[in-house]
């Protein structure tokens, strides 16, 4: 799982070779969340609400670059790393 960007303590990472639709993993302590890139709804899991509202925040200013990312990993190639939420 190849972490492409970290922030407060959350971590945001992509899985090679994941099923559809396009979408990320943020931790953040023990707890984990699949959110989707386009429209950016939880699919799966749970993070404190402060911590899913800076993830929402910075998904939506690298949706672009997040699925830049998401084709690299599902053609097994690293994903780049995408700036932190300053």
């Amino acid at each position: 799982m190849p972490e492409i960007s970290r922030f407060y303590g959350i971590i945001i990472a992509l899985f090679y070779d994941e099923h559809n639709p396009p979408h990320f993993h943020a931790c953040y302590g023990g707890d984990k969340v699949a959110i989707e890139i386009r429209s950016l709804r939880v699919l799966e899991g749970r993070i404190p609400p402060r911590a899913l509202g800076l993830v929402m925040e910075w998904a939506s200013q690298h949706q672009g670059e997040l699925l830049e990312d998401w084709e690299l990993a599902r053609s097994d190639q690293p994903p780049s790393k995408i700036a932190p939420l300053a």
